[in-house]
């Protein structure tokens, strides 16, 4: 796992200690519950209270010689609770443990996720407010297009983060499950009650049905939505790398103090931390994919899935976690160009405005197809030639102003308020309006 990269909170869920300690937690829970229906003797109970404990460092010294990680647990807490641990895991089985304690783990990291996706939602719309009329190109299939804003980008990206937090609220509903009904999920040997006490204490629901595992859709389900949060922090880094092109510089990641960007080129300000995000988020969609590779076992299970979720689940919780934590500081601290984005809004010399033309045209009377094919040859000759034999380069309004056909229907006014970019601005506000940015 990568736990080095992650901010605090994060990697202690997925450390032994915090998973033994749900699994005691368990047990005790089951215990009560046990007790409740005149199975265990409730002095019983009292002293499993009073003396469970368990020793990680003891727990992986018998586990290397069971080979059992359920097995090492219980024996290291029966050595400190002595006679009465006989009552304890009565009628249960190793995955009742494994799979409500994972739920919990996987509830616990979800609900750290939602935090940081809100964080990086509030980033996001303040920048957005403060970007909101900063006009720059927009571009389509990577050409210049229009004009949009800045602001309008955040926004989008706002929305998007939006979608993840609902999705990530699903898929922990979906996870907040547990299962204690034994070996193949018939309840055979422990009451059905157990389970519903055991699950509400965790802040579960009880599975419908089960086998001797919880059914791994719900684990796909959880981690292609942590793949899908990673698409969105991809999208947004593979963006801002773009933006931070020498040949484009509207927006670049802070570059701090004392930080190198080559070992050979002194003057490089390179995109690492999205180029970063960029790469972990693939890791994501890897884990996901195995994740649903998982789905299909024999019969009432097999162990195929058990080592593949080990590595998987854990590390992508805590690689969202800290990529996340990342997002929210190239955001608050993005490094932004208004006159670059003004200098590359002209790079095409008013070939943006070809539709404003076009359209002004059509509504004129001229049929649309004699306005695309005259705007068309006008913007071509922009395009194409790029200059003229003087060396003065060709501008698309001026050519439009030199045609006969274009200027017997517009007049020159007509074509200054046509080239004029605000005109993108209109429905700003009314998007924020809907976006939900106030």
């Amino acid at each position: 796992m990568i736990e080095r990269y992650t901010r605090p909170g994060m990697g202690k869920i997925w450390e032994d200690e915090n998973k033994f300690r749900i699994w005691l937690e368990i047990e005790t829970l089951a215990c009560e519950a046990q007790a409740k229906l005149g199975i265990i003797p409730k002095k019983t109970v009292k002293v499993i209270k009073e003396k469970a404990r368990f020793n990680v460092a003891r727990i992986l010294e018998i586990e290397r010689e069971v080979k059992h990680d359920v097995i090492a647990f219980l024996t290291n807490v029966g050595e400190n609770v002595g006679p009465d641990s006989r009552f304890i895991h009565l009628g249960m089985t190793s995955s009742d443990i494994l799979d409500t304690a994972l739920a919990v783990q996987m509830k616990q990291s979800g609900e750290i996720l939602i935090e940081d996706l809100q964080k990086l939602r509030i980033v996001l719309a303040k920048r957005a407010k403060e970007y909101k009329q900063t006009i720059m190109i927009g571009r389509t299939h990577g050409i210049h297009a229009e004009p949009v804003t800045f602001g309008l980008k955040l926004a989008l990206w706002y929305a998007e983060i939006e979608r993840d937090i609902e999705r990530l609220k699903a898929a922990i509903k979906t996870i907040s499950v547990g299962k204690i009904s034994g070996a193949v999920g018939t309840y055979q040997h422990i009451d059905p009650s157990v389970e519903q006490y055991v699950c509400k204490k965790l802040g579960l629901a009880s599975a419908q049905i089960s086998t001797q595992i919880l059914q791994r859709d719900r684990h796909s389900e959880y981690m292609n939505t942590l793949a899908i949060c990673g698409c969105t922090l991809e999208k947004i880094a593979t963006e801002i790398r773009h933006l931070q092109k020498t040949e484009v510089l509207e927006a670049e990641e802070s570059f701090s103090k004392g930080q190198k960007g080559s070992s050979a080129m002194p003057h490089k300000r390179n995109p690492v931390v999205c180029e970063r995000i960029a790469g972990l988020s693939r890791i994501l969609r890897s884990n996901a994919l195995a994740a649903m590779e998982n789905v299909a076992l024999w019969h009432e299970r097999d162990i195929s899935h058990s080592s593949v979720e080990r590595i998987i689940i854990p590390d992508s919780c805590i690689i969202l976690d800290f990529i996340l934590g990342d997002m929210i500081r190239i955001i608050e601290n993005l490094a932004v160009y208004p006159e670059n984005m003004k200098r590359n809004l002209n790079e095409t010399r008013g070939l943006i405005f070809s539709q404003e033309v076009l359209l002004a045209l059509t509504k004129k009377g001229m049929k649309r197809e004699d306005a695309y094919k005259i705007v068309q040859e006008q913007a071509m000759k922009v395009w194409k030639q790029g200059s003229t034999a003087s060396g003065k380069e060709m501008d698309f309004k001026a050519l439009l102003i030199e045609s006969e056909e274009i200027m017997k229907v517009l007049s020159k006014k007509e074509l200054d308020e046509l080239f004029d970019p605000k005109r993108s601005l209109k429905h700003i506000d009314y998007i924020f309006k809907r976006v939900g940015i106030h």
